[in-house]
This record gives C-alpha cells, sequence and structure tokens, in this order.
C-alpha cells in the first residue's frame, strides 16, 4: 500500500492543485517512483489511498502499468491517518502479508532483506530503519536485540549520548495481516503513536531492520529542491526544464528546477529556485532562493499552517526558502 492522502501543507504553494505525491520530480510523480521501487521487489498489486486533490494521484498513476504494477484505489471522505488508511483497505489486505510505504519517497532499500529477517523472526511487523547521521527532525527509534522499544522524540546532537547516530523510520515497514487485531475500525489512527506501542505492550514482536543505501523524503520545499539538485547532479545536470519550458539564450539559469510550460526572458537570472507551472519570468528579473507559482493557483485559497510565507507578485505567487 502507498499512502498517499496527506495535504502536504510545508509543500504549499506547490501542492495548492495537487497531492504531496503527485509533485513532479524531474518530469516523473514522486509516487510514481514508490510504484516503481515496489515493481522492482516483484510487488505488483498495489492499493493507493487518496483523500487531498484525489485526481491528481489518478492522473499521474492512471492504472500503473507506466510503473509496472497494478492498481486499486481507496478514497478516504476525511483523512485517517497511517494506520486508519490501512482499516479503509482492510477488504484488500486482511490475510496477507504486506508492504506499506509512504508516498513521498524515493529510495533503493533493500525489501528482500528486511523480508527475509520479517519472516524468520516471525514478526508481526518490521520497520526499516536508518542512522540519522545528520540529526535531522525525524523521531528516534529505540532498538534492542532488533525489536523495536519505544518511540522517542527529536534528538538533539548536542544532547546524544551514544557515538552510534540514532535510528530513525524510513516510512516502509512490512505487517502481517493480524496488525489489524490493533488498528481501530472507522477511526483516525496513527501507526507509530497508536498501534505500535499498543503491540509492543502486548509483547509482540516489532522489529527495526537498519538499513543503508539512497533515501530521500520529499516533505518540504527545501528538502523538494535539494533533493531534484542531487538527482540531476548525479546525472551530471544542474537545470532541469519541463515539457514545453523556455530560457532564452540571453538567460542565466543555475541550481533550478522549471515544470512544464515556464518561460524565462532576456537577461533574466533564475538561481537555486523552483518554478512551477506556467511561470513566466520577466525581462532582467533576477530570482534567488524562491518557490514560484502562477498566482491564481492560490488565489482565495487558506494558506496553510505550516506553510511559508509567500507574496504576490503581479502574475506570480513568490515564496522565500530562507525564512
Amino acid at each position: 500500500m502507498i499512502l498517499a492522502a496527506g495535504y502536504g501543507e510545508r509543500l504549499w504553494p506547490l501542492t495548492a492543485d495537487r497531492t504531496k505525491p503527485a509533485l513532479p520530480v524531474l518530469g516523473k510523480p514522486l509516487v510514481g517512483y514508490v510504484a516503481e521501487y515496489l515493481a522492482g521487489f516483484g510487488i505488483k498489486e498495489v492499493v493507493v489511498n487518496l483523500h487531498h486533490h484525489p485526481d491528481s494521484v489518478r492522473r499521474s498513476l492512471g492504472d500503473g502499468s507506466r510503473f509496472g504494477v497494478t492498481l486499486e484505489y481507496v478514497h478516504e471522505p476525511i483523512i485517517l491517518g497511517t494506520s486508519g488508511a490501512l482499516d479503509n483497505a482492510r477488504a484488500l489486505l486482511d490475510g496477507d502479508t504486506f508492504v506499506v510505504v509512504n508516498g513521498k519517497l524515493i529510495t533503493d532499500l533493500d525489501l528482500k532483506a528486511v523480508l527475509r529477517e520479517h519472516r524468520a523472526r516471525k514478526a508481526l511487523a518490521t520497520l526499516v530503519l536508518r542512522p540519522n547521521e545528520k540529526f535531522e527532525r525525524f523521531s528516534f527509534v529505540e532498538v534492542n536485540d532488533g525489536l523495536v522499544t519505544r518511540f522517542a522524540g527529536m534528538p538533539s546532537r548536542d544532547s546524544w549520548q551514544s557515538d552510534e547516530a540514532p535510528l530513525m523510520f524510513t516510512g516502509i515497514h512490512i505487517m502481517e495481516g493480524r496488525i489489524f487485531d490493533y488498528i481501530p475500525q472507522g477511526a483516525f489512527s496513527d501507526s507509530v503513536i497508536d498501534v505500535y506501542p499498543q503491540a509492543i505492550a502486548k509483547g509482540e514482536r516489532i522489529l527495526g531492520h537498519v538499513s543503508e543505501g539512497m533515501w530521500y523524503e520529499l516533505s518540504t520545499m527545501q528538502r523538494y529542491l535539494d533533493i531534484s539538485l542531487a538527482l540531476l547532479r548525479a546525472e551530471g545536470r544542474d537545470v532541469y526544464a519541463g515539457q514545453n519550458a523556455s530560457i532564452d539564450a540571453k538567460a542565466s539559469v543555475r541550481d533550478s528546477i522549471l515544470w512544464d510550460n515556464v518561460r524565462i526572458g532576456p537577461g533574466a537570472s533564475v538561481r537555486r529556485s523552483v518554478l512551477g507551472d506556467g511561470v513566466r519570468i520577466a525581462t532582467g528579473e533576477s530570482v534567488e532562493d524562491a518557490v514560484i507559482v502562477r498566482t491564481e493557483i492560490v488565489a482565495n485559497k487558506k494558506v496553510p499552517a505550516k506553510a511559508l510565507k509567500g507574496e504576490v507578485k503581479g502574475d506570480n505567487f513568490v515564496v522565500r526558502l530562507s525564512q
């Protein structure tokens, strides 16, 4: 199951007209990377939950064939949380071993190795963990002899006592159908807050499988830009231009992501920025460390609580990343 129902508030205004998993990353929808990841391990039957701008995910994935999977969509009239979403798809998942992946990831972590340990140790669920070397804002997961014992708060580099980096949850887990014994029916619930602690308290085996490899999580606009650029640099490039994007020969564009139908005029300068569909950068204009969408995309829409502040500049709505 791919979790694709979230609002993506920290990615607004890029998510003003689509949900987070439907964001294009170098021309491919983010959720498409997740579908291809699952298909690469032989997982071909995939359930996708929908809520915020559901049609944006349907347009991105279609029937799944382009990404090597077949899809079942499950709609949530109200948002149900990471485990409430599973309850809503219970009829499609119950009775089988299944994988759950957040729809905002680009990764190559080895699922086969996770499944081998999951089965060998007869776990109810296995969470894929990785060392949080940079002490980013991800909750710390305590593990003893491979078993998850507690979900803690955000680790601080200054107060961290161990020589080993704290472990964080990647948003990838394998579960047995019996997990539904711990998921309330018809209610909002969260796997890490409501389900796993209850199962651990009952003596269930919840494994933490530590995996290393590529893992990117695109939950903020800064991360979206940085990760897109990291993927580009791996290809020897520093600019991505989508379909029908046009950069004047006298313009200068570096370290930036241009979506479809973007136009950049003569003498304009664009640095470390994301330009949404149809954005126009005028002759001689300078843009740096910003996300820009067309003003009409955000007109009359409430700014989400977690979003960065922006300002209208003519036909463009500009959000500075250095807030």
